[in-house]
């Protein structure tokens, strides 16, 4: 994995409010920095879901790191690198941390004989006798949800992120005053969206991030079921499933467990242009501005606690709301 901006729906109104959905990749240690961003409705790739050895296989591909080694001074921008030779010598510490932590990520899951694949397990077995740990195996393995956590610093992290106001983001983090690897993101993201061409949307028609082209006239036919899909996928990062297949099944499937669930954010991603009368009411729906978001269709999309309430109710009269 690497730097990388891509759109995966960009549409425009009748009205001329662009709704542009895109897809970045940049190192995890500056996810905060972008999160702080509340016009953004995003969702990122879970440490919590990815297994630890595709995590293992990614950062001994290409591990994340600093793409300028400023050098100490007071405040919070480094204006200047440090020497070529300390440059090596601080590449060289950043992997050899990564290295510790891939070995005690591996002891928490039990160990190498706990790796399924033979040239990663070599690979580990190789690197743990060049930099031996006392590293305990626990033969009961530790759930990714944390063992993964110990290896997010040299981790790429991959977000979708919606949004109809994109400006500020871009002032400040495309800046030269931002940290570099943020500002890179940004910049890609930028050089990306300026060049897209959004697709016009009219009223009752939908922006549907991650439904492919050969895929578009069935969501035409099938608007309800094609915008779960996107829920779905959105929700996943991925058109894929975690096993690799394309399956419109288990995205609607995702799609109704998020929302029994309570997770409301990756129906964010999915909108469609307000029409004049809803504009007129109130330009803004969630963060967006001249577009009608998914979530705001859902009963109790602010409020899961009052819908669980809501629901226990009901349930003496065989209602379901979802």
């Amino acid at each position: 994995m690497s730097f990388e901006a891509k759109i995966l729906a960009d549409s425009i109104s009748e009205s001329e409010h662009r709704l542009t959905t895109i897809q970045v990749t940049l190192p995890r240690f500056v996810l905060a920095e972008y999160n702080t961003h509340r016009v953004f409705s995003r969702n990122s790739a879970s440490s919590r879901a990815i297994p630890i050895e595709k995590q293992i296989m990614r950062i001994f591909e290409n591990p994340a790191m600093p793409i300028f080694w400023g050098k100490n001074q007071p405040g919070m921008k480094a204006r200047e690198e440090i020497s070529p030779e300390n440059q090596e010598k601080a590449k060289a510490n950043w992997i050899i941390a990564s290295i510790y932590q891939i070995q005690a990520a591996v002891a928490m899951n039990g160990g190498l004989n706990s790796l399924k694949d033979a040239e990663l397990r070599e690979q580990i077995q190789q690197l743990s006798e060049e930099y031996p740990t006392k590293f305990q195996d626990l033969t009961e393995p530790l759930h990714k949800q944390a063992t993964n956590r110990l290896i997010e610093p040299a981790m790429w992290q991959t977000i979708i992120t919606t949004a109809t106001e994109w400006d500020n983001f871009y002032a400040l983090r495309a800046h030269p005053d931002a940290q570099p690897e943020i500002q890179k993101a940004a910049r890609i993201m930028l050089e990306t969206f300026g060049i897209s061409k959004p697709e016009i949307l009219k009223n009752g028609e939908w922006h549907l991030p991650l439904i492919q082209p050969d895929e578009r006239d069935w969501a035409t036919e099938n608007i309800d079921d094609a915008k779960k899909v996107s829920v779905g996928r959105c929700a996943r990062v991925s058109y894929l499933t975690h096993s690799g297949k394309r399956d419109k099944s288990k995205d609607i499937e995702l799609h109704d467990t998020l929302i029994t669930a309570g997770h409301m954010s990756p129906t964010e991603h999915v909108a469609s242009p307000m029409s004049d009368e809803e504009f007129g009411i109130s330009p803004k729906s969630g963060n967006f501005i001249g577009w009608h978001q998914y979530r705001k269709d859902i009963p109790y999309e602010y409020n899961y606690a009052e819908a669980l309430k809501a629901q226990q109710k009901l349930d003496e009269e065989d209602f379901d709301f979802s």
